[in-house]
């Protein structure tokens, strides 16, 4: 049963990064009755574009923002959005978070608000990415959700001294299709995909570190037969339509730093993916590390407790420190 995001919130998520106290979330007024919450509804919501997105089309704007399950399976992406998780003691660095589904859904309630709350505990300012769906009629397309990743990154970037992290840490994460979103960010910062609407669009969308979790990165055979290639590109693609979506043909010199991690039994992105980004950036002389575990599947997110994926957090923890990224 899905939750209706309303499109108009009350108290401080009204207000595009109104500022709560510290620690604190801002929430939209409850339902009267006792039933649970999705899990992104008492966040605190920033939209990412003042009027409708670039390219029009999508779900009707006169209906709820977006759709969320009570288990945060989120569809219908009317107006693409932040979801802000505050530390209690920000230790200067900011993430952003894009949950998969390949490309037809947003699992934030499995992936990216789970990891916002591990982030959170280590001091890191966490927003989690409510992208446009491509096949949800949006007149950009395939480049909706790669428009809002990178007026997501100004964003957060221009609001850093409100949120308290420094403008130049801040970071991506994403998992499956929201891996292969992140890694497109990362490696096609420099596309002009949107004229700019006001002042923060002037800033940088490279993101400073990226981390890839099981992610999708290309989408040519024979690895493509993914959710992901079949909402980009069709079912029966050109080679310039496969190319122009595959992170790996994208990489350059100034690509940030990548972290990436994924399970040698992956049965969804096979592992090659991770072996074509890690050749990709190893070839272009970007700073690169990879974890590949035996066991693991897709979608373990922060890892079953005590299996070998489960230790993906700590090595992405001691990375992102040892670059800075991240201070203890």
């Amino acid at each position: 049963m899905a939750v209706h995001r309303r499109t108009l919130l009350t108290g401080a998520a009204a207000l595009p990064f109104a500022r709560p106290g510290p620690g604190a979330q801002a929430q939209e007024a409850r339902p009267a009755h006792d039933a649970p919450l999705a899990p992104g509804a008492a966040l605190e919501t920033v939209r990412l574009w003042p009027d409708r997105p670039p390219g029009g089309g999508g779900p009707s704007p006169d209906g709820p923002r977006f759709d969320e399950s009570r288990e945060g399976v989120i569809t219908a992406v009317a107006e693409p959005c932040l979801m802000v998780m505050r530390p209690a003691r920000p230790n200067g660095t900011a993430m952003l978070i894009a949950a998969g589904g390949g490309y037809r859904r947003i699992d934030i309630g499995h992936e990216a608000v789970p990891v916002a709350q591990w982030l959170t505990s280590l001091g890191v300012t966490a927003f989690v990415l409510v992208y446009r769906l491509p096949g949800e009629g949006w007149g950009a397309g395939a480049d909706a959700p790669l428009q809002d990743v990178q007026r997501a990154l100004r964003l957060v970037r221009a609001r850093a001294r409100r949120y308290g992290y420094e403008p130049g840490r801040v970071g991506v994460i994403g998992f499956s299709a929201g891996g292969h979103l992140m890694g497109c960010a990362s490696v096609r910062f420099g596309a002009r995909l949107y004229e700019p609407v006001d002042e923060d669009d002037a800033l940088s969308a490279r993101p400073d570190a990226a981390a890839l979790i099981y992610p999708v990165i290309t989408l040519r055979p024979p690895f493509d037969r993914t959710s992901s290639r079949r909402v980009l590109v069709g079912e029966s693609p050109t080679r310039f339509a496969t190319n122009s979506y595959s992170v790996e043909m994208h990489v350059r010199a100034q690509s940030p730093p990548t972290f990436l991690a994924q399970a040698a039994d992956d049965p969804v992105a096979v592992v090659d993916n991770c072996l074509l980004m890690y050749g990709a950036l190893r070839a272009a002389d970007v700073p690169v590390e990879m974890h590949l575990f035996e066991k693991g599947g897709h979608g373990f997110n922060l890892g079953v407790p005590g299996s070998p994926a489960a230790a993906w957090p700590g090595l992405f923890a001691t990375w992102a420190r040892r670059r800075g990224l991240i201070r203890a």
